[in-house]
């Protein structure tokens, strides 16, 4: 008999009132839970240093942007896995995302399964981790 297991949270930072709408009902018609957060700071403040789940990461935000993040992240949050989005990705903006440990660069337009896919075997691969 398979094993029902949670769904981790998302997070979600996007500048883009329109993509976290549309993200976190993709998110939400999926069975994840999450919050959605307008800037890098709002995230910062809001969510604890250790946290577990999966960051969906805008790249190109105002103050603080994505890859700014996500190297803070990896002393306050090293087990939480980063997935880039981005509408305006530059010439290596994937490599340098992925070599600083991010699980995902999704160019936007993208199309929801294959957000939905990286989600879950993100979290495949994040069972063995938790403890």
């Amino acid at each position: 008999m398979k094993k029902i297991t949670a769904k981790p949270k998302i997070y979600l930072v996007d500048d883009d009132d329109a993509v976290r709408k549309a993200l976190s009902r993709l998110l939400k018609a999926a069975g994840y839970t999450g919050e959605a957060f307008a800037s890098a700071e709002d995230f910062l403040a809001a969510v604890p240093a250790g946290s577990n789940g999966i960051l969906l990461l805008d790249l190109r935000m105002p103050g603080i942007d994505g890859f700014t993040l996500q190297k803070r992240l990896q002393t306050l949050c090293p087990q939480l896995p980063v997935v880039f989005i981005t509408g305006h990705a530059q010439p290596g903006d994937r490599e340098r995302a992925l070599a600083a440990g991010a699980k995902g660069f999704l160019t936007k337009p993208f199309d929801g399964k294959i957000l939905l896919c990286l989600l879950e075997s993100i979290a495949q691969k994040n069972k063995g981790k938790e403890g």
